[in-house]
């Protein structure tokens, strides 16, 4: 008998006995079946073969070193070294050619052409905002434009000294003879002024002065190069310097149409009356009279023809102060 058999008090078949016991527990698979091992078993079969590895406790004043099992998996990854990423941009173009500096030519003919496109948009607007403020014919202002688009293109072609010049008026020739005819047969100073309107389809203006605007009336009726035998409309104006007196004469057979001013002064304004050429200068020159206090001497019948007899001032005046404010 061993020394085991003897320390157990068990005998060589209860020993046999119970090895096969253990044998069929362990083939059946249960292990919650298993029979405790006897006493004198060795206690390392009751341990695992293998016990997860802890951590060492960090020491004091060592920083722990990591490893890769420590670390988190994103961490790991990040501090994997990462290829090197192809570029998936395809390589930058050249540089562009860096452009040629402008000569002092060039530069002049660049700010001739702006300035000539800017001239022809104002001459639009001023030709068709005047034609629709007068009425009249939209041929000015259209015919403005026209000309002037085409000194702008003149200028954007060639540049400097390309520009043509602007087309004369047909109306040019019709005031210098009007001006060449009232210096021979009225005055050599008759025509103070004298000038085309653009904004009114170049109507010929003449200033005449007052001492001899009765005879330069009746020059512009009965002579047959004007024949201006109808008065269209009589109009008084206050510059606040000056005043004027405005007629405007009609050819019915021609339909040529001339616009006469003649000036007075303020304090005594004062024009002939030239009711004797044209008839219906009658009315308006009482009108004129009425609100402006413009005389008119050698009118048959001067007197207020809107307002009462006894009313003071004149409403159009520019420093007319009412005497009710509310009326």
């Amino acid at each position: 008998m061993s020394e085991e058999q003897k320390q157990n008090n068990t005998g060589p078949a209860e020993v046999e006995a119970k090895a096969e016991a253990a044998q069929a527990g362990g083939q059946s698979g249960g292990g919650a079946a298993q029979e405790a091992p006897a006493e004198g078993a060795p206690k390392a079969a009751e341990e695992p073969a293998e016990a997860p590895q802890q951590p060492a406790a960090p020491q004091p004043g060592v920083e722990p070193k990591h490893t890769a099992a420590s670390q988190p998996a994103g961490e790991a990854q990040q501090s994997a070294p990462q290829p090197a990423e192809e570029p998936s941009q395809p390589a930058a173009a050249p540089a562009a050619k860096e452009k040629r500096p402008l000569t002092d030519e060039e530069k002049e003919a660049r700010r001739q052409a702006a300035l000539a496109a800017r001239a022809a948009k104002l001459a639009a607007q001023g030709g068709e905002a005047a034609g629709a403020a007068a009425g009249t014919r939209p041929a000015a202002g259209a015919r403005a434009a026209a000309g002037a688009r085409a000194a702008a293109g003149g200028a954007a072609a060639g540049g400097e000294g390309a520009q043509e010049p602007p087309k004369p008026s047909p109306n040019q020739p019709k005031l210098d003879r009007a001006v060449q005819l009232l210096k021979e047969l009225v005055a050599e100073d008759a025509v103070e002024e004298a000038s085309l309107n653009p904004f009114n389809d170049d109507m010929p203006t003449l200033v005449i002065r007052g001492e001899h605007w009765p005879k330069a009336a009746e020059t512009l009726r009965d002579h047959p190069e004007f024949g201006f035998r109808y008065l269209r409309n009589v109009a008084g104006v206050d510059y606040e310097t000056h005043m004027e007196v405005v007629y405007h004469l009609l050819n019915m057979d021609s339909g040529d149409t001339y616009c006469v001013k003649v000036r007075t002064n303020r304090d005594h304004p004062s024009v002939p009356s030239v009711v004797s050429v044209w008839v219906t200068a009658d009315w308006q020159e009482r009108e004129i009279y009425d609100l402006l206090g413009i005389a008119f001497p050698g009118h048959p019948d001067l007197r207020r023809i809107m307002l009462p007899d006894d009313w003071v001032g004149h409403p159009l005046r520019k420093d007319y102060v009412p005497l009710d404010p509310e009326v």
